[in-house]
């Protein structure tokens, strides 16, 4: 394991009033602060101004817009990441409108970059938001991991404190997740240093 940490951002993608994302986006970076190859960056996008109306130039042409002044934070920390975790619900089978404006916003710092799910919500776990996640990241051409965790029916197994009931399964998942991001993070970070593939 390389002796110097990899930024990962473990973001936050509902914005809904009464979300549990931030519960299980502090659980999970607090299992990527073990795994010990990680520097952990939680980023809420609620925090993040994100209009809908996008550049009227496309990020493919002009991949550094004039940005509202409360995303220059947001898009800034982004850069830094080597690898991001998104962590998000199924909202009608799908992912946020919150998370997709995120995205749109931004196409050079998910550029070549590795990406992972985290994902909760009623009988799917998230896992409808993130196979719709994976087609779009394909696109922005970052890499994303085989492994997910997945919480289904997350209301019944975290206490009231955010603390999961039982973490065994959970926690074994994450390690496998992370240790699959933090090889690929390490090698697309050597990689980004070549000239880029025309």
């Amino acid at each position: 394991m390389s002796s110097t940490p990899l930024r990962l951002a473990v973001i936050i993608g509902s914005v809904r009033e009464g979300r549990f994302g931030p519960v299980v986006a502090h659980w999970f970076a607090e299992q990527a602060r073990r795994h010990g190859g990680f520097e952990v960056d939680v980023i809420d996008l609620a925090e993040a101004e994100l209009p809908h109306e996008l550049p009227a130039v496309p990020l493919v042409m002009e991949p550094n817009p004039v940005r509202p002044a409360g995303m220059l934070d947001l898009t800034a920390r982004l850069a830094a990441a080597a690898a991001m975790v998104i962590v998000t619900p199924d909202i009608n089978r799908s992912y946020p409108a919150s998370l997709k404006t995120a995205i749109d916003w931004h196409l050079a710092e998910w550029d070549r970059k590795t990406v992972g799910f985290v994902g909760y919500s009623g009988k799917s776990g998230g896992l409808l938001a993130i196979e719709h996640l994976r087609q779009v990241f394909s696109e922005l051409n970052a890499h994303t991991v085989k492994d997910v965790v997945s919480f289904p029916r997350y209301f019944l197994l975290f206490d009231q404190q955010g603390q999961l009931l039982d973490p065994t399964e959970p926690e074994q998942t994450a390690a496998r997740m992370l240790g699959q991001m933090h090889w690929w993070a390490s090698a697309l970070t050597a990689a980004r240093e070549l000239p880029a593939a025309v």
